[in-house]
């Protein structure tokens, strides 16, 4: 979440082709294969990001934090209920995710016509349209009164981070004590905080430790026992413009969607490409739905089984996505930084819990090597699911900062098909095929002008029906045929009178 100085979370509260193929290349002789069919990635890589990993044993909270500006001014604090345990993710489980669930968009099959009776490599048999690069498609006076103190009931250096979960029924109390121990809290910030001290809430509050710099900031990750799906907007809205965009990952057994908040899908069938551009209706279609909730609404952009093993391969794998050709058919950014790091001092030991802020260095959480903060990482992504697959949904918003007035809750949702992130346009303008001049390709065109110059007259070989000159020679030669068989009839008739006479 980028921030200029407070910086709020969201908390959690074949064969049969093959044979097709060599008969349509018998077919027409020197056939080529189509082009790569154009296609369009709608992702948001910009977007604010979490990913939610809810089960009935626990719910897991992943955010990207990324942050500009002086070390010292960064906080961040999350409403919680309870006791949570608080760990080091990587960007690359972000991108990960990402790569994994990015909505592709393949653009409608053209069958471009070509010329009949053309050999060598001048045609192809059901080429497509000309191919196109991929495009990669949010206080008041409280008297005099002295405030009671506030509990802290864990504290951790976790990281970079100096983390303190603390719970206070008084919400005067709890603004004077981060005051007090170093959390520079925005004017604006404090009716938001009183607002969840009221509904009884607790609170994880983080602030960067001395001399770790920006380069530090690193994704957190949050767990909180059992099932929670309630995402507290109300918090995310602080410092955002008119409009933040936000995706978030439900990693669970089923389909989720929003409970209290309206939600769209595009469907396939609304969907149409443009060959000019290379690309769909998806982005405007998107925008239109927004617009029409006031951006205060959610999109289902997809919701499919992914394999745990999957998963986990390509976050080892630093997001490279590897085909089954062993080369690399998507990848996340490679940037070593975004892996995962080394979190606590290699010579400070196991550590332990307990002490406030202001009364002395906070426990660590113990020194872990970049695999082992990798492997609990991925390993809280799982835990309580039924595997060996696991149910990923995507929701998206660019949702509006005035909608921002109520908490995000997930509900499973009544349909539990999956909701494919392939998406297929079958409706298309501006399409291009080749056009010809016998069995040489001239330029391209309109697919009404690449019929018109393939049309039976415009042929490289003796076409069907025949022409006139054709047709005259075969009647000419028919016309000789008869004649002979005439005078053969003849001569038939005259050896029989012959034969008749001299018996």
């Amino acid at each position: 979440m980028r921030r200029s100085a407070f910086v709020l979370g969201i908390s959690v509260a074949t064969s049969a082709l093959g044979l097709a193929v060599e008969r349509d290349v018998a077919a027409c002789g020197g056939c080529f294969h189509p082009p790569p069919q154009p296609s369009q990635t709608a992702s948001d890589i910009t977007d604010e990001r979490m990913l939610l990993a809810v089960s009935t044993t626990q719910s897991t909270l992943y955010d990207q934090i990324t942050y500009s500006g002086t070390p010292s001014s960064f906080a961040w604090v999350l409403p919680i209920h309870g006791t949570v345990d608080v760990g080091l993710s990587a960007d690359v489980l972000f991108d990960s995710m990402d790569v994994l669930t990015q909505t592709q968009i393949n653009a409608p099959f053209v069958n471009c016509p070509q010329p009949s009776g053309c050999g060598g490599g001048g045609g192809g048999c059901g080429a497509s349209a000309s191919p196109a690069a991929a495009s990669v498609e949010g206080a008041g006076d409280r008297g005099a009164a002295v405030p009671p103190p506030v509990t802290v009931t864990k504290q951790e250096n976790v990281g970079p981070y100096d983390t303190v979960q603390l719970h206070a029924t008084d919400a005067s109390a709890l603004d004077a004590w981060l005051t007090q121990n170093g959390f520079d809290i925005p004017a604006a910030v404090t009716p938001v905080i009183d607002a969840y001290v009221t509904e009884g809430f607790d609170f994880l509050a983080m602030k960067l430790l001395p001399n770790q710099g920006v380069q530090s900031m690193r994704p957190v990750r949050v767990t909180t026992p059992g099932a929670s799906l309630s995402l507290p907007l109300r918090m995310a809205s602080i410092g955002t413009g008119t409009t933040v965009g936000i995706t978030i990952w439900i990693v669970s057994d089923g389909r989720y969607e929003p409970q209290n908040f309206p939600f769209f899908h595009i469907d396939d069938s609304a969907l149409v490409w443009d060959f000019k551009t290379s690309s769909s209706n998806y982005t405007a279609l998107r925008t239109q739905n927004e617009q029409t909730l006031k951006n205060a609404g959610w999109e289902i952009e997809s919701s499919i089984s992914l394999n745990e093993q999957s998963i986990t391969s390509l976050i080892l794998n630093g997001g490279q996505y590897y085909n089954g050709y062993g080369g690399v058919s998507q990848s996340a950014p490679s940037d070593p930084s975004l892996d995962y790091l080394p979190i606590g001092d290699p010579d400070a030991g196991s550590g332990g819990e307990g002490g406030a802020l202001d009364d002395g260095a906070p426990a660590t959480a113990g020194y872990e090597s970049a695999e082992q903060v990798r492997t609990d990482d991925i390993n809280a992504l799982f835990v309580g699911l039924t595997g060996p697959s696991v149910r990923v949904t995507r929701v998206r918003s660019d949702i509006a900062h005035v909608a921002m007035t109520s908490d995000l809750i997930f509900q499973a949702s009544a349909d539990q098909s999956e909701v494919s992130n392939v998406r297929t346009v079958t409706q298309s303008v501006n399409v291009t095929c080749p056009v010809f001049s016998g069995c040489s390709q001239v330029g391209t065109g309109t697919l009404a002008q690449a019929q018109a110059s393939v049309a039976p007259h415009s042929g490289c070989a003796a076409s069907w029906p025949p022409n006139r000159g054709a047709a005259a020679s075969f009647g000419g030669f028919a016309g000789f045929l008869a004649l002979v068989a005439a005078r053969m009839a003849r001569t038939r008739r005259r050896l029989r009178k012959i034969v008749a006479c001299v018996r």
